[in-house]
């Protein structure tokens, strides 16, 4: 813990205040709603909620809101918000194969069971600025219609020939997943833990290691078998009834990523896969998420670690951004009798240095004056 030096209140006071002043901007332009960030930036609440550990539309809004768009800070406060929040329970898992799609693409078949449906997405825009900030007009298409064939997962469709390794590999255990929000990790963790380090992890950090795998820097040669965004109802079993309720529908985006194929004189060829699953619309961040996870899954392949992606270590350690951000703004904090002592060393050195110099250079003269002698 840092404490401020003493008399420093009415400047931190003061400095806040500033802060609040320049936040607000020109005072003849309309202020800025929570309810406006949330309905019109759902990329940027959704990466909140989700660095945030929390899903909460409104309040990922108003931390926005409150940090003046300083996305790890407005994910700082989200999460410290949600420790003062009671813990009733775990809901049910849910049920991703019936994730009904308001967008869903494969990059592996162009005609699957279902069929694409493009929904709402950057992915086929002039990159240009366009009027209102949004990409034309709006036209009715097959995309607005509701589908109600069903569509089944891809990598679901290359299990049944047996081209995609089982969703649980042999001598897979069921095991009750440890809460890494609420117990300290012990590596090696499980994969479950890895999973949710990675949902929470910085998208930046992990968008620049999946890129490293794609380069090289890792096992991985992906296609992407599948990106879902949907709605998905959420159960909880209360202790008092003993059956589920449903609390409620959250946004989740879910990519399945196929990944190189491995087999052996005494197995079948079979794909390898990556996951990825997070609150809301975050297709780059479920993409980054199942390409990091697919490199960490080395040992279940007997694959050498060869790059920073494959070290488990090292990716989820250093994928939190609060605690990496907090790491290196707290260097902006006094710090004056680390750096007084480390300074004194530094001027004691440097004079030994000089004073044995000077005692090298007289040496020569007094040889010189004593030959002559």
């Amino acid at each position: 813990m840092y404490v401020a030096v003493k008399g420093g209140e009415k400047a931190i006071a003061n400095a806040h205040a500033l802060l609040a002043k320049e936040g607000r901007g020109d005072a003849a332009s309309p202020r800025v709603t929570y309810e406006q960030i949330a309905g019109q930036m759902p990329v940027l609440v959704a990466r909140v909620m989700n660095e945030g550990s929390m899903y909460d539309r409104e309040l990922a809004a108003r931390a926005i809101l409150q940090a003046q768009g300083d996305v790890l800070e407005a994910i700082t406060l989200v999460r410290s918000y949600r420790t003062t929040l009671p813990r009733y329970g775990y809901t049910e898992p849910v049920d991703t194969a019936e994730l009904p799609p308001q967008r869903r693409v494969s990059a592996t078949f162009k005609d699957i069971p279902g069929g694409q449906q493009l929904g709402a997405t950057f992915d086929y825009t002039h990159r240009l600025f366009a009027e209102n900030g949004f990409g034309g007009p709006t036209i009715e298409d097959e995309n607005e219609v509701e589908h109600d064939e069903e569509m089944p997962r891809v990598a679901d469709l290359l299990g049944a020939e047996a081209l995609m390794e089982p969703e649980r590999p042999r001598g897979f255990e069921d095991v009750e997943p440890s809460d890494i929000t609420r117990e300290p990790m012990v590596f090696p963790i499980s994969r479950a833990e890895r999973l949710q380090a990675l949902a929470r992890g910085d998208e930046g950090f992990l968008l620049s290691l999946g890129y490293s795998t794609q380069r090289g820097f890792g096992r991985t040669h992906p296609f992407v078998g599948e990106v879902r965004v949907g709605e998905v109802e959420v159960d909880y079993v209360a202790p008092e009834l003993g059956f589920a309720v449903p609390l409620g529908r959250i946004e989740l985006t879910e990519c399945q990523m196929v990944n190189q194929f491995t087999g052996s004189a005494d197995t079948p060829a079979q794909f390898t896969r990556g996951y990825g699953l997070v609150f809301g619309r975050a297709e780059r961040k479920a993409m980054s998420m199942s390409l990091v996870d697919r490199a960490l899954r080395h040992e279940e392949f007997a694959e050498r670690i060869v790059a920073p992606a494959q070290d488990e270590e090292f990716v989820v350690t250093h994928a939190d951004n609060v605690e990496a951000a907090g790491f290196v703004e707290h260097l902006k904090l006094p710090h004056y009798v680390d750096f007084q002592a480390e300074l004194g060393l530094v001027r004691r050195l440097n004079k030994e240095f000089h004073e044995r110099a000077d005692v090298a250079a007289s040496a020569p003269a007094a040889e010189e004056t004593e030959a002559l002698a």
